[in-house]
This record gives structure tokens, C-alpha cells and sequence, in this order.
């Protein structure tokens, strides 16, 4: 169809998988093609979605007019950097950088360019926070717990990068007043590494400039998966659980003759797959011009980032504390 959007998916693993998987039938997209520093996996990958094998990112640059990148974050910057140079719209899986630095160059790329950058915060586009993101006021209380069991994947990075990122984004995005993330005024945190040489484990207060308290627990090496997020604000709590991708949510209901009554709603939104959701914004966002669909933009990318390093630096200032050897 000549509306279609020429996509591509610069890395084969297994983040890259689920892209391709999704790309290949989702409307108004047409999969170009895929590369990877390692054409076998490439080609592998090409074949169980009936689609092209790059040999270099330069040929794929030829037939795309947009790519997701999931390669190692240690990568992000010079992948993205090259396919915005050359015109092209990009999505880059968290985290958006491994260093601020590099984050703001990718940023800088995207201006020069004027191409869409947006950062692949899936939870965004879970049922659960869509359904609640509209009911925020003013939370004052967090109360965050991802849990997964042990994985090889993603050990370049630390738990904050891998796990913790995601809701640290979503709290900065209910908190956000006119698309600027809040002041972050306090962070305070513990962790270790268990199963690999980098943080596996963590537990984060973070304190903001408005008075909100936010306490993140992260683990890659639990026995069991846990995906909640609760927060309070007045006259309401409200707990999310991405897993279900359902929330709970209670309210006091003011009475002028009687006990304030507590109401409860079970509440849910249309079942959709978080990243069909995803790329399907970030299609929606190449077409319109600008970011659509509560989709996480550079700057948002960025500020996720940079609450996980200063998380990530306190874990270190904790561990100096206590004189025990801190992850590298």
C-alpha cells in the first residue's frame, strides 16, 4: 500500500524479535527488513518472518523510512545517531543511553534531523496505566515492586537500567505538570549484585521537590514475578498491576451526616498488547509530526535515565557507606 511506513529493526535479539513479531502485522507498517551484527541470527530471524536480512546498516538505511533499535545499550547511541543522520524516524528501547552524554547527543541528532525520537517505555502502553493515568491528581505516595526471576538477557546493563527504568518513567510521567518532570530533591538506595557482576538487586527512595515520596523495589533474581504499583493522593489510593493489566481503585466519598464511605472500582481497559500499542504510536506519531498516543519522547527517555543513574550512583554511595565492594 503507498501509505504503508518502510520499517526496519536494527538488532536480532530478543527484544528485536518481538518488534519484528509485531511489525510484521501490524496496519500501515511494512517490515523492510532486519540487521544485526551477526548476520547468521540476522538471516535466522528474516526467515520466520518472511522478510530481508541486511548485510549493513547501511543497506538497510536504503529501504526504511523508520527502525526500531534494540541492540545493547552500549550501542543505542551510535545506532540511533547514524539512522537519524540519514533521515530516519527512530523508537530506541530503553534505556534511551547508556550515559547522559550519549542521551543528549541522540536528543541533539533528532533536532537536527527533525525526525521523531521516541524511547520504548512499554508500560506506558499497558492497559492498567492507561486506564489510571487520566484519574491522577496530585500523588503523594508511591509504593513500587517489579520483581522477575534470573535471566541472561540484558546483563550489560544494572537492575535500575533493566527493570527498575520502567517505573521510574511512569512515576515521573504521573507526576509531570506540563510535560516537565518533576524536581527530584532526595535519592536514597541499597543494592547488590547476586547472580551477575552488575546490580541485581535494589531498593530506591526517591523524594521530589512537590512533597511526593516514591520507594522502588527492583529485583532480576527473585523466585516469582511481581509487576505493582500503588500511590496514594487525597481522597484516593489507587493499585495497578501490570501483570493483570487491571487496577484497583478506592476513593473517600465526603458525607455530611454520616461515617465518609470508601468506594472501590475494579477498573480496566480494551485488552491490547502493550507494544502493538507501542509501535503503532510511534506510526501514528511519524504521520502526524509530533509525538501522539502518551508516547515516551526523548525528553522523557532522558529524565528517565537520568533518575536511574542517580539511583545507580546512591547504591554505590550506600555500598562506600558500608564498606561493601559495590557492583562495577
Amino acid at each position: 500500500m503507498a501509505d504503508e511506513l518502510r520499517v526496519g529493526v536494527v538488532g536480532c535479539g530478543a527484544f528485536g524479535r518481538q518488534h519484528v513479531r509485531v511489525y510484521a502485522g501490524l496496519p500501515g507498517a511494512r517490515l523492510a527488513g532486519v540487521y544485526d551484527a551477526n548476520l547468521e541470527r540476522a538471516r535466522a530471524l528474516a526467515a520466520e518472518f518472511a522478510t530481508r536480512a541486511f548485510p549493513s546498516l547501511p543497506a538497510l538505511l536504503e529501504e526504511i523510512d523508520a527502525a526500531s533499535v534494540a541492540v545493547p545499550t552500549s550501542a543505542h547511541a551510535q545506532t540511533a545517531i547514524a539512522l537519524l543522520a540519514a533521515g530516519k524516524h527512530v523508537l530506541v528501547e530503553k534505556p534511551l543511553a547508556a550515559t547522559l552524554a550519549e542521551a543528549d547527543q541522540i536528543l541533539a541528532a533528532a533536532a537536527a534531523a527533525r525526525r521523531i525520537l521516541q524511547v520504548g517505555h512499554l508500560e506506558r502502553f499497558n492497559p492498567a496505566v492507561r486506564i489510571v493515568r487520566p484519574l491522577v491528581t496530585r500523588p503523594l505516595f508511591f509504593e513500587v515492586h517489579r520483581l522477575s526471576v534470573f535471566s541472561p538477557r540484558s546483563l550489560d546493563v544494572d537492575v535500575l537500567l533493566d527493570l527498575m527504568i520502567h517505573d521510574l518513567d511512569i512515576v515521573l510521567d504521573f507526576l509531570s505538570a506540563g510535560g516537565q518532570a518533576p524536581a527530584i530533591r532526595e535519592v536514597r538506595a541499597v543494592g547488590l549484585p547476586v547472580l551477575s557482576p552488575r546490580t541485581d538487586i535494589a531498593n530506591v527512595r526517591v523524594a521530589f521537590a512537590d512533597g511526593c515520596v516514591a520507594n522502588f523495589t527492583a529485583s532480576r533474581v527473585s523466585t516469582e514475578k511481581v509487576r505493582k504499583l500503588r500511590f496514594f493522593q487525597p481522597g484516593a489510593y489507587f493499585s495497578l498491576d501490570y501483570s493483570r493489566q487491571d487496577a484497583q481503585g478506592f476513593r473517600l466519598q465526603p458525607s455530611q451526616t454520616a461515617m465518609p464511605a470508601i468506594t472501590h472500582e475494579h477498573l480496566t481497559g480494551p485488552a491490547e498488547e502493550p507494544l502493538a500499542a507501542e509501535l503503532a504510536a510511534f506510526l501514528a506519531s511519524i504521520r502526524a509530526g509530533a509525538l501522539a498516543g502518551g508516547a515516551a519522547g526523548g525528553a522523557a527517555g532522558r529524565a528517565a535515565l537520568a533518575a536511574a543513574l542517580a539511583a545507580g550512583e546512591a547504591v554505590a554511595a550506600h555500598a562506600a557507606r558500608v564498606g561493601v565492594a559495590p557492583a562495577p
